[in-house]
């Protein structure tokens, strides 16, 4: 069974799963590089089970159009890159940039990272990035967004004691809920000393095809943690 066809539990997320059809290339790669380099889904992952060695691993939830993604794993030849992404188109992407690239570094999910998160072990991950999240914008909507305590809890045991997560939202709201959901729940430390800090791109980011679409009601929120 390809990947394109293995069933998941169902997450809902914002906007449509699919989207175009794939290209020739796309689902060639779909169906023979992504078996390859998706995270198994019933048994414990860490560094060693996914890369061969104890490299630091790096996560990257919802990686959209993959430009992020693929810059950082190209840039960081000795970081384990794990990206999860719901979208077929994305995934796509990021495939292509992986053959294009020959990249030896990124593992995938499929899916949401919710699946798979509580497979790897404690103190996991030493960087996270959650870049443009599904806003879902409507108020009777807002309880499926991703930064919720429970996830919370979940994220905070998988990255070590000092680990830094950036978050990055061109939603109002969810600029706010998330910083206060963040700073309530006790595991992560707000690293910003003035208003330059949440609104200036970070100069190592590589802006994504959502952020230059500017969707949003707001310009771009960046909000940096360290796990305490």
């Amino acid at each position: 069974m390809s990947q394109t066809d293995r069933p998941l539990r169902e997450i809902k997320s914002f906007g449509r799963r699919d989207g175009r059809p794939l290209s020739k290339k796309q689902k060639h790669l779909y169906d023979t590089l992504l078996p390859d380099l998706a995270l198994p889904t019933d048994e414990p992952l860490s560094a060693t089970s996914l890369f061969g060695d104890e490299r630091p691993l790096w996560l990257e939830i919802g990686f959209g159009g993959s430009e992020h993604l693929i810059r950082r794993a190209r840039l960081n030849p000795d970081i384990g890159l794990i990206g999860a992404e719901p979208f077929i188109d994305g995934v796509a992407k990021a495939l292509t940039g992986i053959s294009d690239n020959n990249l030896k570094n990124v593992r995938l999910h499929a899916d949401d990272i919710r699946q798979v998160l509580p497979n790897f072990g404690e103190a996991a991950f030493e960087r996270v990035f959650i870049l443009f999240p599904d806003p879902w914008p409507k108020r009777r909507q807002q309880k499926r967004r991703l930064i919720q305590p429970a996830f919370l809890d979940e994220l905070a045991r998988a990255m070590k004691p000092g680990a830094a997560l950036r978050f990055a939202t061109d939603v109002k709201s969810y600029a706010n809920e998330a910083l206060w959901r963040f700073l309530q729940h006790g595991a992560f430390e707000w690293t910003a000393e003035n208003a330059a800090d949440w609104r200036d791109q970070p100069e190592d980011h590589e802006p994504t095809r959502y952020q230059l679409k500017k969707l949003g009601d707001c310009e771009p929120v960046w909000l940096e943690f360290i796990r305490t």
